[in-house]
Order: C-alpha cells, then structure tokens, then sequence
C-alpha cells in the first residue's frame, strides 16, 4: 500500500515542490552534453535529475492524482491536484518530446518517464481535454519513430545477436524501456479515446502502401498493427480485413533481404494468432512461413521468433497441430540448438507447449532430448555470468525436462532411459547443494515416482534424507510430493526397509519438534496420517512412535485451527485403524500438570472442532472415527458418557459438509470449459471507449460504484416496476480464524487434500456413509440403551438431517453395486433393491 500524508503537508508546501520538480523537469539540458558519448549521456546529472523529477511527477499522478481511480482518501486531493497542475506538466512534457521529434537527444528514461504520465492521463477527462489536440502527432511523430527498427537494434543485431534476443526478452528492460511504454502509450490510446483507432490506422496504411516505404518504417507499421492485434481482432471494422492484410503484406517479408523484416513477420503472426482464417490456405501459408524460418533462417533472432509464434499458434488453432506435424522432429531439434545457444527461458516455455501437443510423435527422440536438455542445463549452470537470467533460463529447462516426464510416464521403456538422465540432473543439483534449484529438482523426483519407483529412484530418497538433515529443512513441504509417493506408489517395497520408514517418521518428528512453522507441521502431520491409512496393520511398533510425536506436539501450545485440527486427524486415522492401540496410549497419557488422562480432552476437543474438517477426506475420516467411538460405546470409552449428545450433531454437520462437498466435485469433474462470444468481445471493446468528457473508472473504486449506482437509479425511473438499488462497502475486516474457517469451509477443499489415501480412491470400498448407517442399526439391536442416549435430544431438524443421511446410504450402496455390475460387463435387471425415502426413529434405525 501506499500513503501520502496529506495531513503533515499544506496545499501550500506541496505546490512549492511540484512547482521545484516541474521547473527541474522543464530546465534545458546544456549543448555542451551532446559532445559525451551518446551511450554515456543519460548517466550524466543533468539528464538523471530531469528522469528523477519526471518519475517523481508521473508516481504522483498515478497513486494520488487521478480522481475517477484512487480511494476514498485522496479524491478531494486528486481532483485539485488534477486542476492545479496538469497543464504545466503537460506543457514540460510536449517540450520533451517537440525535442524528441525534432531529432534532439532525449534520454531513454526520461522518455519512457513521459510516456507514463500521458498513459495515466488518457484515461482522464481533464487531462484528455489537454492531450487530444497532441494525440495524434505524438503517435504519428513520437511512437512511431520509436517502434521502428533504429540503429541501436542494428548495431546490436550485427555485432551480439545472442545479446539482441536478451534484451527483446528481458521483463526488466520492458520496465525502463521508452518503447514499452510509447507502446502502452499507444494501446491506451486507441482503446479508450474514440476515433484514436481509426486515425492511427488510416496513418499505418498510408505508410504500408507508400511506393518508396523502407523497411524500417515498415518494421514500425508492423510493430504498431501487432501491438493492437488483440484490440482490431475485437473491433468488427478491422478483424474481417486482417487476413487479407496479412496475406498481402505479411507473407512476403518472409523472402526479405533484412533479418530484422522476417522476425518482425514471425512476431507479427505470433501476435495474430487467434485470428479466425476465413481462407484454410492462408493457415497453412503462415505456418510454412513460420516453419520455413525456424528451420532454415540463418539469423537468430528470425528463429526465435519463429519459435514464439508456433507455440502462440498451436495454444489458438486446432488445425494448427496437424499442419505441424509431418516436421515436428526437425523442429523439436533445431529448438533445442535454439535453446541451447540463447538459454532463453520463453523458448523453454515453447517447447514445454510442443511436447504436451505432440507427446507420441516425439516418444522416439524423447531420451535424446531429455539428454540435450540435461547437457544445456549443466551448460547454464556452470556459466559465471548473469546468474539471475541464468537461474530463469535453468528453471524453464527443469521444466521442460519435468514436461517431457510426465508425458512419456506411461511408455515404460522410455522412461527406462529418460530416469537416469533426470536423476543426474537431481544428483547434480543436490550433490553441488544449488539451492536455487531444489524446487525443481524435487519436483522431477516427484515426476519420477508418480506410477512406479525404481532402485535408482530409491537411492535418491536415500539422498533426499541426507539433503534434508543438511540443509533441506526449509524444503520440507517441497519434499511432500515426492515423499508421498514413495510412500503410496510401492508401498511394499517402502516397507520391506526399516530404514526408509524411519526416515520419514524423523524427517516429520524434526519439523513438528523444532521451530519450523505451522504450515510446515500441516504438512508433516498430513504425511503421518496418509502413513497411517497406507500401511494400517504394518505399523507393528512404529505407530507408537506417531502417536508419541503428535501427542507431544498437542500438548504444546497450537495457534492455528488448522494444525490443530491435522494434528487431531492423525490421532483419529489412527483410532480407526487400530484403537486397541491408540485408546490405550491416551488413557496412559496424562495432561501436564494433571491427573486427568488424555483421551478424555482428546475426545472433547475433537467433538467441539468438527466444525473445522472441512473438504471430503478430512470430513470423511472424522466420520469414520466418530463411528469407531460409536462402535466402542461408552463401557470402552467413560467420556462419552459426557459428550454423547453431541456425536450424533456432529455427524449431521459433517455429512452436510460432506454432501456439499461432493456436489462440487462432481460439478468440477463435468465442468465444460465456456467459450468465448465474438460478439460479447466486440460489445465489451465498445464499452471500453470513453467519451472525450468520461473518465476512466476502475471496477473496485468509491466513484465507480457511486456512477453505477447513479446509473441504475436513473434506469429504474422508466423501469414498469418498482425498484430500488444501495450499493455498500463492507469495511469490517475480521480478522478472526473462525471467519477464515467459514471461507475455507465454502470452498469446501483443503489445502492437504491432494496428498491421496486408500480412503480417496475411486474404487474404495469404504464408504462413510454406509457405514454409519451400518454402526446405528448395529447399536440399535445390540445397546438400545446407548442408542437411546444417542437419539433422544435431537430435535426435528437433526432427525431429518438423518433420515436423509439414510437415504443416501442406500442410494451410494446402490450406486456402487450398479458400477460393479457394469465394470463386470452387464447389468442383472431383475436385481431388486430398496430404497428408502425416509425411517422413524420410533423404529428401526434405517427402516
């Protein structure tokens, strides 16, 4: 957040300072600065002051100046700020760029500086008025200029193409760059002034269809038709008349003598690339283009380009993947040459892309790629310079590498040659501790293990242990994945060596011992509970040793609902699983400074925290848990005798979370992705214009809701019926961990719920709700007494909430019965099975 403190600075003060910094902004810079090397100029103080005052100015405007975007605080701020001081920095900026278009040196800063601000007053009615009758000579005699190909881009491209394609995609430079923002300048423009669009392409066209154009210029027209392209794609005026556009003028740069015309084609295309072609020739036409000059172009920064604009192409049209096809082994290798001499991380994102799209047609150069990505990666690793880039660019290749794995997971005899390649990889960077890249590496190992788990693989987990007993503390949630699948993918072969088991158990005994956090102890606690319900009777001694680590840690001060509640959720697995185990150790274990035995504020602390299960899995072991204390009944466990009446609300809150939360992810399983409406794009580009007298509204702030409250009110006097509208602020923010357990609790998912037990497949045969069913009817006839203690307080809303809990106890057997049969081959029609719409209580339970 940012802050002005209107309070401690007087009008008065604060126009003193603007009037310093415009006049700073406004000081000529001497003629004796044109004889210092044009590259040394914007260092020298003259030109870093005049950036200095310019970026303070354009900051101001931003956060505290514009009336129709800042808060409720600053509006009256804003609007005499806006009054008072818009039109001497307009007149300092035109003076700018006058100097810029009359061939002067103005240095990059100070350029991008003005640029800014003019953006920001776009979007304003007091500032437009100011700006219109400039607009378009600056677009025409200041934008334009610059988003042509100069002669910086070409000594560059001649003397350091590699350096070339650095800076085209280094996200830094965008940030200080005068062309990013002439071009952010440009957008604003002709989206949210009417007339801007039309004005700027009849000048663009002009310019193309000149007899004596140079490339350079044509280089400019294409960079401004491609920074629009979104824009003229949405506007029905232009989209009809891009492919003929690019046809006619487009296609044939590709046969350019200049190397800078073919890349600006490819980035051209690249930047059209959800046009719909009308004409399926023309589709083809761009792709041979595009091909032609990834494979074939002897210029770099032509094939890098190239690369762009095939993976922008493949992710918007369908026909796209056939057409590449035939060539997509040459195209995949002359990437990875690309790659490997750029180290540039947006190509690691295409070929990311091109392995998704085309994973069977590259299964026989998999290895081979995998290796080349694996040498690059070393190659980026052991460079001395540019260790950020370098570190981005080494990321991307992880990735790649991590893409190609998952791909090829299901082609055994692959990933017998892919494996010890991506283990070197690990090996390299856990061995030589690369901290920066543990992320990555841990989740290559979490790739590897996903369907099986080699005796290579298990070595690594060997490494992993000792990675985090040295220095891999901080990663211990980033371990998670892959400790989990070692423990669930081959869980005999986990067990069959004590060694591995008690790993793990020290690894979470060290996170929920020390001073770790609670995120990490989640975390921790998650991964003993799925070891609980992985390998139940296997335990033998060793669930004693989970139990003993997550008491401790109990009985030590918790801060958040969420440990709390994971921490429980272990217990409670293990209860299920085995309670001649866990019911013995709790009464065994006293509360500190008490006589009292744990398992009695165990129990109670677990009755009032049912509200905090939330998701499927955590709700469904509850029940489960809960059906166990059921089971066990109050001779085996005194406390219930306390706490009776609420186990059985308790379950009827948990199977109403549980029925929410199944509905969402059935809903999520049949989720149709919308597709998008030309015509609501074009209605919304229409919107998007401002009127010369409107300003530019954000969606969240105090004027636009007041302005949509006005408009409504006015709308609703003509309406046929009454009708009324109050828009308000909810400023009250509650900050109480119950709140967020409410909104936790609507999302209806956990964060830890991706780490799967037996308990989460598909084909489980354990269903909660079936066996709740099955544990009340079984007490019924057996303990009437308990189920009578059980029952006799609820009211009729719990006892509906029961009733219905039956039903779907009977309708989810059926169901399962019914996918059985079908999984079997058929389905026997006369089977006959009931099912019920309701039971008395004054009966049997279910009947």
């Amino acid at each position: 957040m940012f802050h002005l403190p209107l309070d401690l600075m007087t009008r008065e003060v604060f126009t003193q300072w603007m009037e310093v910094i415009r006049q700073v902004g406004d000081r000529d810079v001497p003629e004796h600065t044109t004889q210092v090397d044009e590259d040394e100029r914007p260092d020298l103080p003259w030109w870093k002051v005049k950036k200095w005052a310019l970026h303070i100015l354009a900051r101001i405007f931003e956060r505290y100046g514009c009336p129709s975007t800042v808060s409720r605080e600053y509006k009256s701020f804003a609007d005499w700020y806006i009054k008072t001081f818009s039109q001497g920095i307009f007149q300092v900026i035109f003076k700018v760029l006058d100097a810029f278009r009359k061939k002067q040196y103005v240095s990059p800063r100070v350029l991008q500086q003005c640029f800014c601000y003019l953006e920001q007053g776009v979007g304003q009615a007091s500032t437009w008025k100011l700006l219109k009758p400039h607009a378009f000579w600056v677009i025409q005699d200041v934008i334009f200029p610059l988003m042509c190909y100069s002669k910086a881009d070409e000594e560059l491209w001649n003397s350091d193409p590699y350096e070339y394609v650095r800076l085209k995609y280094d996200i830094y430079e965008d940030l200080i760059s005068p062309v990013t923002a002439a071009q952010g300048l440009l957008l604003s423009t002709v989206r949210k002034r009417k007339e801007m669009l039309e004005k700027t392409m009849i000048f663009l066209v002009q310019v193309l269809g000149s007899s004596n154009v140079e490339a350079r210029h044509k280089d400019g027209v294409f960079h401004m038709i491609g920074s629009m392209g979104h824009l003229l794609l949405r506007k029905k005026l232009y989209k009809d008349q891009m492919e003929r556009m690019i046809a006619q003028y487009v296609f044939k740069e590709f046969q350019s003598p200049f190397g800078f015309m073919r890349a600006r084609a490819c980035w051209l295309l690249q930047h059209f690339e959800e046009i719909k072609f009308l004409q399926e020739e023309n589709l083809v036409a761009a792709m041979n283009c595009i091909q032609g000059a990834l494979l074939n172009d002897g210029e770099l920064p032509v094939k890098v380009e190239a690369a762009m604009a095939l993976s922008a192409f493949l992710a918007s049209q369908e026909k796209v993947e056939k057409i590449l096809e035939p060539n997509m082994r040459e195209i995949v290798k002359e990437l990875l040459k690309v790659i490997k001499q750029t180290e540039n991380d947006d190509l690691t994102s295409v070929m990311c892309k091109i392995v998704t799209t085309y994973a069977e047609q590259l299964t026989p150069i998999a290895a081979e790629m995998c290796s080349q990505l694996a040498t690059t990666f070393q190659q980026v690793v052991d460079a001395e310079d540019g260790a950020d880039e370098k570190a981005i660019t080494a990321m991307g290749l992880l990735s790649t590498i991590e893409t190609l794995i998952n791909c090829m997971e299901e082609n055994a005899e692959i990933m017998t040659r892919i494996e010890p390649i991506a283990l070197q990889v690990v090996g390299l960077i856990l061995s030589k501790n690369e901290i920066e890249f543990y992320e990555e590496a841990l989740s290559l190992i979490y790739s590897l293990t996903s369907s099986r788990i080699s005796p290579d693989l298990w070595q690594c987990f060997e490494m992993l242990y000792t990675v985090f007993k040295k220095d891999g503390f901080d990663f211990f949630t980033e371990m998670m994945p892959a400790l989990h699948n070692y423990i669930t993918v081959d869980t005999p072969a986990f067990l069959s060596n004590e060694a591995r088991l008690q790993a793990v158990l020290d690894m979470c005994k060290t996170i929920l011992t020390d001073d770790s956090g609670e995120d990490e102890e989640c975390h921790a606690a998650k991964l003993l509970e799925v070891i609980v319900l992985q390998c139940q009777n296997s335990l033998g001694q060793y669930l004693n040793s989970v139990l003993q680590v997550v008491i401790e840690r109990l009985l030590r001060e918790v801060k958040t609902t969420e440990l709390r509640t994971m921490l429980l959720q272990v217990v409670i697995a293990a209860l299920y699983t085995a309670p001649e185990v866990v019911l013995p150790t709790l009464d065994s274990t006293m509360l500190p400074n008490s006589d009292t035995p744990l398992s009695s504020h165990f129990i109670k602390q677990w009755m009032n925290d049912t509200d905090c299960f939330l998701g499927l899995h955590d709700r469904k072991v509850c029940v489960l848990g809960l059906c166990t204390l059921l089971q066990l009944g109050p001779e085996r466990v005194p406390v219930l005798q306390e706490c009776h009446k609420n186990i059985l609300p308790s379950m009827v809150l948990l199977f109403q979370g549980l029925k929410r939360a199944y509905l969402v992810k059935a809903v999520e399983e049949n989720e149709d992705e919308d597709e998008d409406d030309d015509d609501d794009e074009e209605e919304d580009f229409e919107n998007d214009v401002l009127e010369s007298d409107e300003d530019e509204l954000e969606d969240a702030n105090d004027e636009y809701l007041e302005k949509l409250e006005e408009k409504v009110t006015k709308a609703a006097a003509n309406a046929p019926f009454q009708m009324s509208v109050s828009i308000q602020d909810d400023d009250d923010d509650d900050d109480d961990s119950d709140d967020e357990c409410c909104v936790e609790e609507e999302m209806d998912e956990t964060a830890l719920e991706s780490f799967s037990t037996p308990l989460d497949k598909d084909d489980c045969d354990i269903d909660e709700y079936c066996i709740f069913k099955t544990v009340m009817q079984s007490i019924e006839s057996s303990a009437p007494l308990w189920y009578e203690a059980l029952t006799s307080s609820l009211n009729e809303d719990q006892k509906k909430a029961m009733q219905e809990v039956a039903t779907l106890a009977d309708q989810r057997k059926a169901a399962a019965q019914s996918k059985k049969i079908q999984e079997s081959g058929g389905y026997n029609f006369s089977q006959n099975i009931t099912v019920p719409s309701s039971f008395n209580f004054g009966a049997s339970f279910g009947s």
